[in-house]
């Protein structure tokens, strides 16, 4: 792992997932209640394990991905959050999920606003996108939280879903 790959918050330590995360990993994609909503819906073991791999590769080739999210104190798996390309088109997107034990406190916003930061500061991204249900009013509310703005409505399989996007602001200096 590249050390500048690892981010560390307040309260959570980021890394990019590796193979010693498949466990934790294939267990959350597992659960409906912490990734129900995401794209693609709960993940079997295999999906999940080829979908590990392809993070992995990611890290290698642009440089970001998906992290797998730990509290500091512990180290106790939370989530994860990452940025992605999106399989539409839409752009790399900002992914979060976690452990529905783990809401409630702030982690998923702490994490996804380093994700965010990382994204444009670190990897360079001028935009980056997240997409969230309509009706998923806490992953909205950790998009608008950390900035992010809705700038499009959509359908997928049946669902209105809110596209959000942070643009980083042009250095004029």
């Amino acid at each position: 792992m590249i050390a500048a790959w690892r981010v560390v918050t307040a309260r959570l330590v980021m890394t990019p997932v590796c193979l010693r995360d498949l466990r934790d990993v294939a267990a959350l994609k597992a659960h409906p209640r912490a990734f129900g909503q995401m794209l693609g819906g709960v993940r079997g073991w295999v999906e999940s394990s080829e979908e590990l791999a392809a993070d992995i590769r990611a890290w290698g080739a642009y440089g970001y991905g998906m992290w797998a999210v730990r509290a500091r104190d512990g180290g106790r798996f939370l989530g994860v959050t990452g940025l992605m390309h999106r399989p539409d088109g839409r752009g790399v997107a900002l992914r979060f999920a976690f452990w529905p034990k783990a809401r409630g406190m702030g982690a998923a916003r702490e994490a996804a606003n380093a994700a965010l930061f990382y994204a444009h500061d670190q990897a360079g991204l001028e935009r980056v996108v997240a997409v969230a249900r309509e009706d998923n009013f806490a992953s909205r509310t950790v998009l608008g939280g950390i900035g992010m703005v809705d700038v499009e409505i959509f359908i997928r399989d049946g669902n209105s879903l809110i596209l959000y996007e942070s643009v980083r602001e042009k250095n004029t200096g």
